[in-house]
């Protein structure tokens, strides 16, 4: 068996496993092929975006141990595009290919318990929380973080899908009967200035490379406007790259990950979540750095050099979320100055993420909050863009 774990890196046409199907696998197959190596997709669905541009791929459930067993045995190394893989189906792929980022930290980041439990060991600040398992300790927990707060499923969410915010105590049963499953998180609300994010990758060999810090805004609990830089102060921007820095270390990462944090009104930091693979809050980087996300996540799994991800640009991304946006595709191709992603999916439905736009600046050129949404032309959200 070749087991990549015993060679310094990869050589050219290695085949590297993505499990998953979606845009992120996508991005990942296209910045593999980029750097001559092969990949194969393990998907649900053969018209699935990563499938489309992959060298092969193995269509069955991720839970299935037959297809999981073929897949691995067809490849060198093995990724992900999404955590939602079951303890024994990372056990079973662990045991035939190596596994980067590894099933541990996939374990951690797809448990929201284990993963607050986990940054609070690693000295890392979070938001107050408690664990919820029954309707008694949710009111407790309730007394303990005040209201509002928000109540999550430890497992499963994304894009907003899994919580409730809770504003009285009268919606406390309603929403721990509807959340699925138990047992849940209970949130305490941060006053936050910003929500920002930190790309950090990890390879082989223990090096450390941090993109810069990205400010994120949500619409409707989906990403809608990542700018880079995030306007925050120098000193606030290290604090971040140390804190995505020291997870990643106490993790034992390989690969890429996604650090999440909301900027405290008074300047500190709060790790709100991660996840250890590329993310979308840094698809900015496909088009104003000199590495991207994916490409830093291959080299990465492959035990390629790292190299420092320099910014050439700033830039603003913008999610392109069906059906609406969608339907301004033809514009969008002829708008100069946007620089266009699209995913491949067939069916543009309400909340689906189909593509994004990239905008560049002159680094340390971002403009000012009317020049950002002049540049985004009719992309522009016509509110403040709050949930």
């Amino acid at each position: 068996m070749h087991d990549a774990m015993t060679t310094p890196s990869l050589p050219p046409n290695s085949v590297i496993g993505i499990v998953g199907g979606g845009q992120l696998g996508r991005m990942s197959a296209m910045a593999a092929a980029r750097l001559g190596f092969r990949t194969r997709v393990l998907a649900s669905d053969p018209d699935d975006p990563a499938v489309q541009v992959a060298h092969d791929a193995t269509i069955g459930a991720y839970d299935d141990p037959t297809a999981l067993r073929q897949f691995a045995e067809a490849v060198d190394v093995i990724t992900f595009e999404f955590e939602n893989v079951s303890a024994d189906g990372l056990d079973l792929l662990s045991a035939i290919r190596p596994v980067r980022p590894s099933g541990l930290i996939l374990r951690v980041s797809q448990d929201r318990e284990r993963e607050k439990t986990f940054l609070g060991d690693a000295g890392v600040a979070v938001a107050p929380w408690r664990l919820v398992t029954d309707s008694e300790n949710l009111r407790a927990a309730a007394d303990e973080l005040g209201y509002p707060f928000i109540l999550k499923t430890t497992r499963l969410g994304y894009d907003g899908k899994g919580q409730k915010r809770i504003a009285s105590p009268d919606e406390l049963q309603a929403a721990f009967d509807a959340l699925e499953p138990k047992p849940l998180v209970a949130e305490g609300m941060v006053d936050f200035a910003m929500e920002i994010s930190v790309m950090v990758a990890r390879g082989v060999d223990g090096t450390v490379r941090c993109f810069d810090p990205t400010e994120n805004r949500h619409r409707n609990g989906i990403l809608d406007l990542s700018l880079a830089p995030a306007r925050i102060t120098d000193e606030t921007a290290a604090k971040a790259r140390d804190i995505a820095e020291r997870i990643a270390t106490s993790l034992d990462l390989v690969g890429i990950m996604g650090v999440e944090m909301f900027v405290a009104a008074n300047g500190g930091l709060l790790v709100n979540e991660i996840a250890p693979r590329p993310h979308n809050s840094g698809h900015w980087t496909m088009d104003a750095c000199v590495i991207d996300q994916f490409a830093m996540h291959v080299r990465a799994v492959t035990g390629l050099p790292l190299l420092e991800p320099t910014r050439h640009s700033d830039a603003v991304m913008k999610n392109l979320i069906g059906p609406t946006d969608m339907a301004l595709w033809p514009r969008i191709l002829g708008t100069p100055g946007f620089i266009p992603h699209l995913y491949g999916k067939d069916e543009a439905r309400e909340g689906r993420k189909m593509g994004h736009v990239n905008m560049l600046f002159p680094r340390g050129g971002m403009p000012g909050e009317f020049g950002v949404q002049a540049r985004l032309d009719f992309l522009a959200v016509q509110d403040d863009g709050k949930d």
